[in-house]
């Protein structure tokens, strides 16, 4: 389990045999979605030879997360979406470790959740020790300070007391408030696919402070969908996750495959 080192990072310790450890961000696992949930699976069950160690998932595995209820025990015989990714991570989770970083759309997932899929929980951000270095992960959703809308909104939601209020409405009220959610936030991600103004990348002055504050040089994080890698300067940098979305041209799925051999590598998964 990671162990708090200060007020704002926590650190993870890899074990001394671990050789590889996997990345992945923003599937945005969804039941209208077949062909990403079935290159998930794909990934999951891979030859043991493929496997790394551990697998890191930095936010928004689920494409909307509205209470671990979703998970409660079924009248049918034909597992839920839910029941299935639960019993997919389950499964991996018996042989390769599984942690989980709270996206900007599973921010909800629980302690009875991560139970049922054999996943820990990681406080955002974390520095993973691996190695002898230090690597900085995060979602990134916290360093996008332009974004002043969605920063209020992040508050807000991340608060004890609005996430109680919405925990304790009935099942249909929270699917019909998560739905107006999603449609006001694709309609600003196509709003700022035509005026770049409107979309705020992670503030680079943050991200440098994170790293020196975490004795790390490089950041691991997702939610912009800009796969790349940026210099801060000072030694620093930032490497960005690939979302997942097979049924795109080009297609775009990867996972980021760190060993103490070859670095940081990018795996095309189609």
């Amino acid at each position: 389990m990671p162990d708090t080192t200060s007020d704002r990072f926590a650190t993870l310790r890899a074990p001394a045999h671990w050789q590889a450890v996997d990345f992945i961000s923003d599937l945005h696992l969804q039941a209208s979605e077949p062909a990403t949930l079935a290159l998930w699976q794909h990934y999951l069950q891979q030859a043991p030879a493929l496997r790394a160690d551990a697998l890191f998932i930095l936010g928004d595995l689920f494409e909307v997360w509205i209470g671990d209820d979703v998970l409660a025990p079924q009248t049918s015989d034909t597992p839920s979406f839910w029941h299935t990714c639960a019993q997919l991570l389950r499964e991996h989770s018996r042989h390769t470790p599984v942690y989980f970083m709270h996206g900007n759309r599973d921010f909800l997932l629980g302690a009875q959740a991560l139970a049922a899929c054999g996943m820990v929980g990681l406080n955002d951000p974390t520095v993973l020790e691996f190695h002898g270095q230090h690597w900085l992960l995060s979602h990134g959703d916290a360093l996008c300070l332009a974004d002043t809308d969605y920063q209020r909104f992040r508050a807000a939601v991340r608060s004890a007391d609005w996430q109680r209020d919405f925990l304790a409405r009935p099942l249909s009220e929270r699917e019909a408030i998560a739905r107006g959610l999603r449609e006001q936030s694709e309609a600003r991600k196509r709003d700022s696919a035509h005026d770049h103004t409107l979309w705020a990348d992670v503030d680079a002055d943050a991200a440098r402070q994170w790293l020196q504050a975490a004795g790390s040089q490089t950041l691991i994080h997702g939610h912009t969908h800009r796969p790349d890698q940026h210099d801060l300067g000072q030694g620093l940098r930032r490497v960005v996750l690939s979302d997942w979305d097979p049924t795109a041209r080009p297609p775009r799925a990867e996972v980021l495959r760190l060993s103490p051999q070859d670095g940081l590598q990018r795996l095309p998964l189609c």
